[in-house]
């Protein structure tokens, strides 16, 4: 595929991953764009957008032989899913050392405190198997 504008081509290449435990499944999609990764994870009942996390590659400032990441994150009011965009962006920036987009809203109607606690697992989980998988692409 052509970059816009400039004859150049790149490569896009996508996998998805998901994870349920009882009434609760997370879902991610992994796209490779170039040298970016954007990630988007969504579940339950009422999927949306709730934070963006944004990652960039730089070296470490206490070690310039290791890999690091700078961040941003846009949480929508209400919203707590910067507790997953936010590690997960930096870990794939820092890890692979490319730039990258996490992008989540996850919602389930209802929910006990336990639950959100069994999400928070999931969702970790789910951000482990994404790293495995980029990790053997």
């Amino acid at each position: 595929m052509a970059a816009p504008g400039t004859g150049e081509s790149y490569s896009v290449s996508s996998f998805t991953v998901s994870l349920r435990q009882g009434r609760f499944k997370v879902v991610a999609a992994v796209y490779e764009i170039g040298p970016d990764i954007l990630v988007a994870i969504w579940g339950g009942n009422r999927p949306h957008i709730g934070a963006i996390g944004l990652a960039q590659a730089r070296q470490s400032l206490r070690d310039e032989e290791q890999k690091a990441a700078t961040s941003s994150v846009f949480t929508l009011l209400g919203h707590k899913e910067d507790l997953i965009v936010k590690p997960l962006s930096e870990e794939i920036t820092r890890r692979f050392g490319r730039n990258s987009v996490v992008v989540a809203g996850i919602h389930w109607d209802n929910i006990t405190d336990d639950e959100i606690r069994t999400a928070e697992k999931l969702c970790q989980r789910l951000s482990v198997k994404i790293l495995e998988k980029l990790a053997s692409r």
